[in-house]
C-alpha cells in the first residue's frame, strides 16, 4: 500500500502540471506564499492542484482531488511575490485538505500508472508511434526547429512519461488538462493526447490556408493597382485623364493667385509632392485640402469701402437709438479713413504715381498673376486701388465694452452695412485651445486652420468687419491661451504676416476692421488690452428703453406674433409700465422679451375669437398688468421723511445703477454688558475708544474699511460736528445696509457711511432727497469713484433731487443726459464736511442722553 503524506498545497490557477514537466510559476498570494515557505523550511516538497475557478482565496471545495507531487526548483523573489521553476515527480490523489498556519495542507497518497497488459502488443506499439510522430509534426507546424523537437520526443522512451511530456505543452483548457491528469491508463491517455495534438494540427492547417487565402487576395489588388497605374498612363496619353485635369484646374486657380514669395513657394513645392503622390494615397487628399484652402483664401480681394459720412450717420440712426458718443467716435474714424484714401488719390492724380510709402510692405515679394496687365495704366489703377486699402487699413483696433444688451454686437453690423464691407463674427467664449485661433499643424488628423482664417473664408474678402464677440471670456487650458495668440492678431505692427499653423504661410490681417466686445474688461489681459482702443457702451435711460421699444421692439414683436396687420399699439404709460416694473436691465434684452410675452398673450386671445381685446387696437398700461400679471421688478423709491441716522448711497452693477439706504443707530451699554461684548464681538466689532462698532448687511472688506474710517472720523472730530461728549462714552453704534442676502462691497459708500454715522450719533437728521457716492479718508476728503452716470440715472429713477459727488468726478457729469441732469442739482465737494453742510438738517430739539438699560428698568418698574 502507498505511503501517505501531507505536505503543503499549492493551488494552481488556469494551468496544470504533470509528472516529469518543468514549469515557471508564479506566485503572490498569502496563503499560496506560506505554502512555500513552508516546504522551503522541508524538503522543498509540494502538492500542486489545479483550481476548478479562478478566485484569489482558493478552498478545499474548488480544488481537484487529482494533483501532482512536485519539487521546488529555482526561486526568485520580488516585490509582487515570488518566481519559482516547479518540476512534477508523481501523480497524486488529495484524501483529505486542512488549513495549518494560514495556508492550506493536504493528505495525499500517490497514484500509480495501468500499464498495458502487454507493451509488445502491435496495436499499442502503433498508437505510441503515431502519437510520437504527430507530436513531431505538430512541433515543427509551431515554427520550432526539427532538431530540437526530436531531441526533445527522443529523451523520452516510456510510453506514459512521453503522454504527460506532450500533454503539458499542447494548448489545452484546464477542465481538459485535468482529464489527462486523472487518467492513469497509458494506453487511454496516449490516445485522448493523440486526438488533442490531431486537432491541433487541424487548426493549424487551417490558419495556413485562411492566410494563403489572403496572400492570394492581397495580390490580386496589388495586381489591380498595377493595372489601373498601367489604364493611367494609357489616358494620359490619350488626353483623357480626370485627375491630370483636376490638378491642372487646381494649379490654374492658383497661378491666378497673388500671393506672397512665402506662399508661392509653400504652393509650388505641395504641388510637386501632390503629382507624385498617388491618387489614392491618405496623404494626397491632406495635400489636397491644404491647397484648396490656399485657393479659397481672399488674398487679392477687397470690397469697395463706401465712405459717406452722411449715410454711415443714416444708417447708424436708423439701426440704433441713443448711444450718441459710440456713433461719434465711429463716424471720426470713418472721417479719418475717407481723408487718408483723398490724400493717396490726390497724389496719384498729381505725379502719375504710386507713392512708394503707400504701397504694401510686402509689394516687392508679391508674386505676380498668369494674366498680368498689358499696359502701364492698368498696372497704375492696380497699384492705386492696393494703396488706398492699404493707407485705409491703418487705425485703431476698438474694444466695445458694457453690460448685455446694449447693441455692442448690432451696432457692427451696421458699421460693416455703413462701410460697405463684409460682415463676419467669431464666438470667442468659453474657447480654451490656442488652436482656436491659430489652428492645427498639418501633422495632426482632421487638421484645420484656426477660427480667424476661417472666417477670412467665409468672408471672402480681405478687408471685412470682424468681429471678436466675447473676448473677456476666453478660458485657459493645457492646450495654450488663446489670448496670447491673439496679440499677433490685434496688434497693426504684426498682423500683416499672419501665420496659422495649418497654413505655415504669412496672410495679411492689417485691411481688417477688427471690433471686439466684452461685458468685463478687467478680465481681458494686460497686454491685450494694451492692443485695443476702448469704446464704452453704458447702460440706456428708461426713456431711451420706452423710445428703443416704441421704434424697434414692439414692431418687431407685434409681425412675429402675428399682430403686424391689426394695428395694434401701445400706450407710452404702458410702455413705461413695462420698462420700470417688469425689466431691471441696462440693455434691452429682457424689456423685448416682456413686450413679446404681451405680445402673444394678446394674439392668443385673437386667435381664441376674443375680439373685444382689441376694441380700440391699443395697450394701456391696466391691460399690461393684467396681461403680465404682478410686478417682477421692485426697485428702492426715494424715502418718505428726513430720518435720523438713514443716509441714501448709489451703486451700480452690470444690470445698471440704483441707490441703496444706509442705517445707522446707537445705544449704551452697562458695564456687565460692556464685559460680555468685548468677548463676543472680537471678531467683529472694532473698539474706537469707549465706542464700539457692528457692521451688518453681508458687507466686504473694503465696505467694512469704509464703515471703520468713517467711526474713526466722526469720534476725532466730536465737537466740530456737534456730537455730544456723553455721546462718546459706552456706546454701541451699528451700521447696517438693507438687502442682506446680497453681497455688497467697494469703497464708493464711504460718505454716505459717514453721514449716517454723524446724524446718529449726533441726532440731525438725514435730507430725504439727497443721494451721496464717493470714497471718504480719515482725513475727511472726498476721492473719486466710478460709474457716475449709471448711478446718477438709477438716482434720477428713485425720485432723487439732489446729488453729491466728489470734485473729480465733476468732467463724469458731461456722460449724464441733458433731459435727466436738468431735474437734478448737483453739489461737488472736497470734504466730509461740505457733504455734511449739504446732508444734514438741524436737530429738531436739544439731543437727550441715551438711557441705559438700567434706567430703563427702573422706569418700567416704577410704571408698574
Amino acid at each position: 500500500m502507498a505511503q501517505r503524506q501531507t505536505l503543503p498545497v499549492l493551488p494552481l490557477r488556469g494551468t496544470v502540471i504533470f509528472p516529469g514537466v518543468t514549469q515557471p510559476i508564479a506566485a503572490g498570494r498569502p496563503g499560496t506564499l506560506r505554502a512555500i515557505e513552508s516546504a522551503l523550511k522541508g524538503d522543498r516538497v509540494v502538492f500542486a492542484v489545479a483550481q476548478r475557478d479562478n478566485t484569489d482565496e482558493p478552498t478545499p471545495e474548488i480544488l481537484y482531488s487529482t494533483g501532482v507531487i512536485a519539487r521546488i526548483g529555482q526561486i526568485q523573489r520580488g516585490l509582487g511575490g515570488v518566481q519559482l521553476l516547479l518540476q512534477g515527480e508523481q501523480r497524486a490523489t488529495a484524501l483529505q485538505y486542512s488549513t495549518t498556519e494560514g495556508h492550506l495542507t493536504a493528505v495525499v497518497i500517490p497514484a500509480e500508472e495501468m500499464l498495458p497488459l502487454n507493451e509488445r502488443d502491435p496495436a499499442f506499439e502503433a498508437l505510441h508511434k503515431e502519437t510520437r510522430e504527430r507530436a513531431a509534426e505538430l512541433g515543427e507546424r509551431r515554427g520550432l526547429p526539427e532538431e530540437v523537437v526530436h531531441q526533445v520526443l527522443d529523451s523520452v522512451t516510456e510510453p506514459g512519461k512521453f503522454a504527460d511530456l506532450v500533454a503539458g505543452y499542447i494548448e489545452l483548457t484546464v477542465p481538459e488538462k485535468q482529464g489527462l491528469l486523472e487518467t492513469l491508463s497509458v494506453e487511454e491517455r496516449l490516445r485522448r493526447v493523440l486526438v488533442h495534438v490531431q486537432r491541433q494540427i487541424g487548426l493549424l492547417e487551417a490558419q495556413e490556408d485562411i492566410k494563403s487565402a489572403v496572400q492570394e487576395e492581397l495580390g490580386e489588388r496589388q495586381r489591380e493597382m498595377f493595372l489601373r497605374e498601367q489604364m493611367k498612363a494609357i489616358q494620359k496619353e490619350l488626353g483623357d485623364d480626370d485627375q491630370s485635369k483636376e490638378l491642372e484646374e487646381l494649379r490654374e486657380k492658383l497661378g491666378k493667385l497673388e500671393l506672397p514669395k512665402e506662399a508661392r513657394q509653400e504652393v509650388e513645392r505641395e504641388l510637386g509632392r501632390l503629382e507624385r503622390a498617388g491618387r489614392e494615397s491618405m496623404e494626397a487628399q491632406v495635400i489636397r485640402t491644404y491647397l484648396e484652402w490656399i485657393a479659397e483664401l481672399p488674398w487679392n480681394t477687397r470690397s469697395d469701402d463706401q465712405l459717406d459720412l452722411n449715410r454711415a450717420s443714416a444708417i447708424l440712426e436708423e439701426d440704433h437709438y441713443g448711444l450718441q458718443d459710440v456713433k461719434d467716435r465711429i463716424l471720426e474714424f470713418l472721417a479719418v479713413r475717407e481723408l487718408r484714401a483723398r490724400q493717396v488719390a490726390e497724389e496719384v492724380e498729381k505725379t502719375g504715381e504710386v507713392p512708394a510709402a503707400k504701397l504694401m510692405p510686402d509689394g516687392d515679394d508679391a508674386t505676380p498673376t498668369l494674366q498680368t496687365s498689358t499696359n502701364d495704366a492698368e498696372r497704375q489703377i492696380t497699384d492705386a486701388k492696393e494703396a488706398k486699402a492699404r493707407a485705409m487699413a491703418r487705425g485703431p483696433i476698438l474694444l466695445f465694452t458694457g453690460p448685455p444688451g446694449v447693441g455692442k454686437t448690432s451696432i457692427a453690423k451696421s458699421i460693416a452695412k455703413a462701410l460697405g464691407r463684409e460682415y463676419v463674427r467669431v464666438a470667442l467664449g468659453g474657447a480654451r485651445d490656442e488652436a482656436d485661433i491659430r489652428g492645427h499643424r498639418r501633422t495632426y488628423v482632421g487638421a484645420l486652420p484656426g477660427r480667424i482664417i476661417q472666417g477670412m473664408k467665409q468672408a471672402g474678402s480681405k478687408n471685412p468687419v470682424f468681429l471678436l464677440d466675447e473676448v473677456d471670456k476666453l478660458g485657459h487650458g493645457f492646450q495654450g491661451d488663446p489670448a496670447a495668440a491673439l496679440l499677433e492678431v490685434l496688434d497693426p505692427a504684426q498682423n500683416n504676416a499672419f501665420v496659422d499653423h495649418y497654413m505655415g504661410v504669412p496672410f495679411d490681417l492689417s485691411e481688417c476692421l477688427f471690433i471686439a466686445t466684452a461685458n468685463f474688461p478687467q478680465n481681458i489681459s494686460g497686454p491685450l488690452m494694451d492692443r485695443m482702443e476702448v469704446v464704452e457702451f453704458a447702460g440706456y435711460t428708461e426713456r431711451e428703453k420706452a423710445e428703443i421699444a416704441k421704434k424697434y421692439l414692439i414692431p418687431r414683436q407685434l409681425e412675429e406674433s402675428g399682430l403686424g396687420d391689426k394695428n395694434v399699439a401701445f400706450t407710452d404709460d404702458a410702455v413705461m409700465r413695462i420698462v420700470s416694473e417688469y425689466t431691471r436691465e441696462a440693455g434691452v434684452r429682457q424689456l423685448e422679451r416682456q413686450v413679446g410675452a404681451v405680445a402673444r398673450k394678446v394674439a392668443r386671445r385673437v386667435a381664441g375669437g376674443d375680439l373685444e381685446v382689441l376694441a380700440d387696437n391699443t395697450i394701456d398700461a391696466a391691460e399690461v398688468r393684467e396681461l403680465l400679471g404682478r410686478p417682477r421688478v421692485h426697485p428702492e423709491k426715494v424715502g418718505e421723511r428726513n430720518e435720523v441716522g438713514v443716509a441714501t448711497g448709489m451703486y451700480y452693477t452690470p444690470m445698471g445703477g440704483d441707490i441703496m439706504f444706509i442705517e445707522a443707530a446707537i445705544r449704551r451699554l452697562t458695564g456687565a454688558r460692556r464685559s460680555n461684548d468685548s468677548a463676543d464681538d472680537q471678531m467683529q466689532v472694532s473698539g474706537y475708544g469707549n465706542v464700539s462698532l457692528i457692521l451688518t448687511g453681508q458687507l466686504g472688506d473694503v465696505m467694512k474699511e469704509s464703515a471703520r474710517a468713517a467711526m474713526t472720523y466722526a469720534t476725532t472730530h466730536a465737537s466740530s460736528l456737534q456730537i455730544p461728549e456723553d455721546r462718546l462714552g459706552s456706546i454701541e453704534v451699528h451700521v447696517h445696509v438693507p438687502q442682506g442676502a446680497i453681497p455688497k462691497d467697494g469703497p464708493s459708500a464711504g460718505t454716505a457711511m459717514s453721514t449716517a454715522i454723524v446724524s446718529a450719533m449726533s441726532g440731525r437728521p438725514v435730507r430725504r432727497d439727497v443721494a451721496m457716492t464717493g470714497e471718504a479718508t480719515l482725513r475727511g476728503r472726498v476721492l473719486p469713484i466710478g460709474g457716475v452716470k449709471e448711478k446718477v440715472l438709477g438716482a434720477h429713477r428713485a425720485g432723487i433731487t439732489t446729488i453729491i459727488l466728489p470734485k473729480a468726478n465733476e468732467a463724469d457729469m458731461e456722460d449724464i443726459p441733458e433731459e435727466v441732469r436738468s431735474q437734478l442739482t448737483f453739489h461737488t465737494v472736497d470734504t466730509l464736511d461740505e457733504v455734511f453742510d449739504l446732508a444734514l438738517l438741524p436737530a429738531a430739539k436739544p439731543v437727550n442722553t441715551p438711557k441705559t438699560e438700567m434706567e430703563v428698568a427702573e422706569e418700567e418698574a416704577a410704571l408698574r
